[in-house]
């Protein structure tokens, strides 16, 4: 029973979070609708009072569309960049000091719309054009540069792809523009050494010097001294003593 009360609980718990979680994201749904309905709503009155309201009340109704178009325009090109390039994120960080400056402009501007003095509305014009001015050329240029920067990106990919494409194809018909190729030849072997006879063709080594054959005559190592004539009147040499 008590693991039976548990699982109740803690179904109805895991109940209690899923409906608060759908009411949230129905509300944050309609909520979204409602702010996008009334912005639209907003811009035709101010396009149809841009061109129906002559003199400062159809200037501030143009500065306003021209601000709200421009800060929005941003605002959208950033927050989709900022998903694919993580660089954009300093970009999103002026933006957001930027709007700042906006809101507080296009809400000064709502406010002189019913204001009644007109001569001091048209002195104050002037100010206002080149603050609105100021404001949207700094957003047109982060969008331009997010917008560039993405477009650069994608045509090098662009220019990436199609070069790896050409090589694929180029591959792909190398039939065509390759030659017939002759098969490699061996080279000619070396040409042999002249042979004499059996015995120089297994010489390899220089020969020693071969020792004489009966036939040749012997001579001695010493030649000895020629014999002088001998006379009657010479004596015969004395064996020496070795005493």
């Amino acid at each position: 029973m008590a693991i039976v009360a548990l699982l109740f609980v803690l179904f109805l718990v895991l109940g209690a979070y899923a409906t608060v979680k759908v009411v949230g994201a129905a509300k944050r749904g309609v909520d979204r609708t409602i702010t996008q309905a009334r912005r639209t709503v907003e811009d035709h009155t101010l396009r149809a009072k841009s061109f129906a309201q002559p003199g400062a009340a159809g200037e501030l109704a143009q500065l306003r569309l021209k601000l709200r178009t421009s800060m929005r325009a941003t605002q959208d090109a950033l927050h989709a960049g900022v998903a694919e390039d993580e660089s954009l994120k300093e970009s999103l960080a002026l933006f957001q000091r930027l709007s700042a400056h906006g809101h507080e402009l296009d809400a000064e501007l709502r406010r002189l719309e019913s204001e009644p003095d007109r001569a001091t509305l048209a002195e104050r014009l002037p100010g206002l054009r080149e603050r609105t001015e100021q404001i949207t050329h700094s957003a047109d240029s982060l969008r331009w540069a997010a917008r560039d920067r993405a477009r650069r990106f994608a045509d090098d990919d662009l220019d990436s792809l199609s070069s790896q494409i050409d090589m694929e194809a180029g591959a792909l018909r190398h039939w065509t523009t390759a030659e017939p190729t002759e098969p490699a030849q061996s080279p000619p072997p070396w040409p042999e050494a002249p042979v004499a006879d059996a015995t120089t063709a297994r010489q390899t080594w220089p020969e020693t010097p071969k020792s004489r054959t009966a036939d040749e005559p012997t001579r001695p190592a010493i030649t000895p001294p020629a014999q002088r004539p001998a006379y009657p009147w010479q004596k015969k040499p004395r064996p020496e003593s070795t005493t």
